[in-house]
């Protein structure tokens, strides 16, 4: 079925002068039935994806006026602000342990900040897209610098942990408006080149480990959640002052009770709360706890439950879904694209969580020295998403041959660096750029490419979906890459560690190599020369500690390994992989 409107250019609205009414020629066009969005009689998707009929020209790209270049640097900053607590804190653990304690739990404030991001994303997305950004962008940036505030005040690990709950929390909902705000300021056909700038903004920061390890050698680490509060304050600032966009046409003419009750809170709670518990039990289990505790099954199992039962509700029960199936414009590379992306956060994880500790417990503890070795990393993973976002507007969306270059660079770069050995590192510098640029290629562009085939006022619900997605692939991943890790590091550590202690230092005492084998564990070198045997006698602490370097290459060997068999599902996904190009217009989403 099909409707009859009336439709005339913006300027024709703005203008009813009878002269004007005169020498305009308004046009009849065709409005599908399908196209209409329900409880929303002020506009419609043009074939199911882009909006018109709200009176905005929506074909002609404005002009770059001072408010829409400031606006657009305001996301960069936010989006650069979202991304360097993780990224510079998880730089030092080490340092950081070894003054506020928690060697049993650090691993959490990484954590804490990724499933905050993952666990908040899905239901402030669809918030964003229904009440706008401007609000919602200003709460964001103001959850980070609280968040910094109390991470860089912390004399505990929990609380140190808290504050990075609070920066990730504000990290999830800047990161999916600053992609959602550039994407819908651009023409459709140039999101990849709009969004291609937007990360790159975060150039000054890909040495964030040596800038890390600088900071923390010759100040304290404590600097670092100030620079990081500092940056999202200006963030916040820039958002309040320069970004005003255009009320939402998904609540024009709505009140404030019918904007309210669009809202879909049952499936806010059970989706923020599902992939909270099942994601804390998947970290918890045999890391901290055995994976039969109660302590590891019981928020596993709630968070399933809860997750099936968000599922459920937003397929019969929800009025207004956080997820409508109005999203599914092109399923098969909606589903494709989730799926390369749920694997694309696995392998980034193996090398986002993996990497700097083997730069650190392999390769030594100089500040500069690991610094430098997570260079490349940051680079490559910034150059190949950059490459990719462009290619995409470039190459008018065929998407395939980019994903499937990418997904195999990602699992022969990552699998590669298996080849890792306590004394080839200047072997690695070309496999950590390979790996980097695969990661970069698929981690960013996956989420554009969705909002490139999914309806306009719907962005922000559609870029939210692959971040908590690319997250909880990571979660899972990092699960496995480390119950995989430490089930061969003991045994390593006991015959490297343990057979150098007894036959070359005569120690048997199991008590003592134990504590030798928990050190090296927790990186903390330094209390390993004061044990019995070693205190004293020369080449022992470095021997203990090159013996150390030694089970660490081997376990991570097997980290890299099991990322292969994640990457190789991506490159299947790659190759079913449809082009995208019938959606590559220069329509814009809004009009600013």
């Amino acid at each position: 079925m099909t409707e009859l409107v009336e439709r005339s250019d913006s300027s024709q609205a703005s203008d009813r002068s009878p002269a004007r009414e005169k020498t305009t020629m308004s046009h009849i066009e065709q409005v599908h039935t399908n196209e209409r969005v329900p409880g929303h009689p002020n506009y419609y998707e043009k074939n199911g994806v882009r909006t018109y009929g709200d009176g905005m020209d929506h074909d002609a790209e404005p002009k770059m006026s001072f408010q829409r270049m400031m606006s657009l640097i305001a996301m960069a900053f936010l989006w650069t602000g979202s991304q360097i607590p993780v990224y510079l804190f998880g730089g030092v653990p080490p340092i950081i342990y070894a003054d506020i304690g928690g060697v049993d739990r650090w691993i959490w404030f990484v954590l804490a900040n990724l499933l905050s991001l993952a666990a908040v994303c899905p239901f402030v997305g669809s918030i964003s897209d229904l009440i706008g950004r401007r609000y919602v962008a200003l709460i964001g940036a103001s959850f980070i610098v609280v968040g910094m505030i109390i991470c860089s005040t912390a004399h505990s690990m929990n609380i140190f942990i808290c504050g990075m709950v609070f920066a990730g929390v504000g990290a999830g909902i800047n990161e999916l408006t600053a992609l959602a705000a550039t994407s819908e300021l651009a023409p459709t056909s140039q999101r990849g080149k709009y969004v291609s700038v937007l990360i790159f903004t975060i150039v000054p920061f890909c040495p964030s480990v040596l800038w890390a390890q600088l900071i923390a050698a010759h100040g304290s680490w404590r600097y670092i959640g100030l620079l990081c509060g500092v940056w999202a304050g200006i963030g916040l600032v820039m958002t309040a002052v320069f970004y005003f966009p255009p009320p939402r046409v998904n609540s024009s003419g709505l009140s404030r009770n019918e904007i309210l009750a669009q809202i879909d809170y049952v499936g806010g709670f059970l989706s923020i709360a599902g992939m909270l518990l099942f994601m804390m039990g998947m970290q918890w289990g045999g890391y901290q706890y055995p994976w039969t505790s109660v302590h590891t099954l019981v928020p596993l199992i709630l968070g399933i439950v809860m997750l099936i039962g968000f599922f459920v509700w937003e397929a019969y029960g929800a009025k207004y879904p956080m997820f409508p199936k109005r999203l599914r414009q092109d399923p098969r590379v909606l589903a494709l694209t989730l799926v390369i992306t749920f694997i694309s956060g696995a392998n980034f994880f193996s090398i986002l969580m993996f990497w700097p500790t083997q730069a650190f417990n392999v390769y030594g503890h100089d500040p500069v020295g690991v610094g430098i070795r997570g260079i490349p990393v940051g680079f490559s993973i910034l150059t190949g998403a950059c490459l990719v976002l462009y290619l995409i507007s470039a190459l008018k969306g065929q998407i395939r041959l980019l994903l499937v270059v990418s997904s195999i660079l990602m699992t022969a770069g990552c699998g590669a660096l298996a080849y890792a050995e306590q004394d080839n590192l200047h072997k690695l510098w070309g496999i950590l750029i390979l790996a980097g640029l695969g990661i970069g290629g698929i981690v960013v562009p996956a989420s554009i490419i969705t909002t490139i085939i999914c309806p306009d006022d719907l962005i922000a619900t559609v870029t939210a979906l692959t971040l908590a997605i690319r997250v909880i692939g990571g979660s899972i991943g990092y699960t496995v890459y480390y119950n995989v890790f430490v089930n061969k590091f003991i045994p390593a550590a006991t015959y490297h560690i343990g057979g150098f202690m007894a036959l070359k230092l005569n120690i048997t005492s199991v008590e003592i190599i134990t504590d030798a084998i928990k050190l090296t564990g927790a990186s903390l070198l330094g209390p390993i020369a004061e044990l019995p045997g070693v205190t004293g006698v020369p080449g022992a602490y470095e021997g203990i500690v090159l013996a150390g370097q030694l089970a660490y290459a081997e376990a991570y060997k097997y980290v890299y390994y099991t990322s292969i068999a994640f990457g190789s599902v991506s490159i299947v996904a790659a190759c079913f992989m449809g082009d995208i190009g019938k959606y590559m217009d220069d329509h814009v989403a809004v009009v600013m």
